[in-house]
């Protein structure tokens, strides 16, 4: 926790040499109690004696677990958004619906190891399964750290969530929790059998190190805890007409399309984006002289150049898709991607960012 550390001195120092009129950060200390508003998710409980210290829990979302350690990606020059070079499983399995993270701080004297041991016992009391286990640097990344660094590579927890995304405030146990140096770590993934589908589960423990503002925790086991249960969306987005389109592309030049879908940092085409295709299909056969590049735009999640490929690879698709499944002539439609570079909202909320990825017709002539 470098930039922690030395923001934190640089207070300590303003303040012995400034007084009181400098305000101090409180240093974290051993919970005696939940953190207002959590809750342990009535399918995984908690390990007896320990208490939650970051909670957050999304509505509708999706979720990618790992089914394989993490390796480096093929393109050594692929970042993420710490500047740490891209890790991610190379078996993993993408599910959506209603995610909870919680990070509980656990009792003394207890292990890592021992932690888990529980939580797979109650996975499989429940009728779960298994689907895949590391521990220490076999995970794969960096197992020295949690969801803070960057110039290295990709940590297990930052496949997960990153320093940037948590809510919790500066020194406090959640924030101390998840990015101080790890030791010791471990993980598996499992799934559990609900009337709804299958529910997913991830756990990973690990000994918290810090000698400083998180020292009243040095040592303690923490554990990282992931559930999604499986939920149906709430389909509310009206698929754009072909009128619409041509209105808009008529007045002014482009329009935006939220009706095409992809899994996270994946270019191939789900299933539900065939309406708003076929609005598109619609459009170009009313207008047989009209050509139309296909723009694809991300949220900044992520280096620069890997959201400009991933925009672009995506383009691709819907052009592909407009050629080989709705018989469009080639030759009308261009692709190409805009990345990060035309935001509609801020990417500091996760509705922001939803709002920027997109996919937008450009009227070409």
């Amino acid at each position: 926790m470098r930039i922690v550390r030395s923001i934190g001195m640089a207070v300590v120092f303003l303040s012995i040499v400034f007084g009181s009129a400098v305000p101090t950060f409180a240093d974290a200390t051993v919970p005696t109690s939940d953190i207002e508003g959590a809750a342990d998710n009535p399918l995984v409980k908690r390990y007896d004696g320990s208490f939650i210290v970051s909670y957050e829990q999304s509505a509708y979302t999706d979720f990618t677990v790992p089914l394989s350690p993490l390796v480096a990606s093929a393109d050594p020059d692929a970042r993420d958004k710490n500047n740490n070079r891209v890790y991610a499983p190379e078996k993993d399995i993408e599910v959506e619906g209603q995610l909870t993270r919680i990070a509980y701080v656990l009792p003394a004297e207890r292990s890592p190891l021992e932690v888990l041991r529980n939580y797979q016992d109650v996975v499989e009391a429940a009728g779960g399964e298994v689907l895949f286990e590391c521990k220490k640097e076999e995970c794969g990344g960096d197992a020295s750290r949690a969801a803070y660094g960057g110039g290295n590579k990709m940590s297990l927890t930052m496949f997960f969530v990153y320093d940037s995304d948590l809510k919790d405030a500066d020194f406090s146990n959640g924030k101390c929790a998840l990015t101080s140096g790890i030791n010791d770590q471990r993980f598996f993934s499992a799934k559990l059998p609900e009337a709804e589908g299958d529910a997913y589960v991830t756990v990973q423990t690990f000994s918290l190190i810090d000698d400083l503002y998180c020292s009243e925790l040095n040592g303690r086991t923490i554990a990282l805890v992931h559930v999604l249960e499986p939920k149906g969306r709430e389909k509310k987005m009206v698929v754009v007409e072909a009128a619409k389109m041509a209105d808009s592309l008529s007045t002014s030049g482009s329009i935006s399309l939220y009706g095409i879908y992809f899994d996270t940092d994946k270019a191939a085409l789900k299933p539900e984006s065939d309406p708003t295709l076929q609005e598109i299909a619609t459009l170009l056969g009313n207008e047989p002289k009209m050509a139309v590049i296909v723009v694809g735009h991300t949220d900044n999640q992520g280096a620069f150049a890997y959201n400009v490929d991933l925009s672009s690879r995506r383009a691709q698709a819907v052009k592909d898709a407009l050629v080989s499944k709705f018989g469009i002539d080639t030759g009308r439609l261009t692709a190409a991607g805009a990345g990060m570079m035309a935001p509609v909202a801020s990417n500091d909320s996760e509705e922001g960012r939803s709002k920027n990825r997109r996919v937008v017709l450009v009227k070409a002539n």
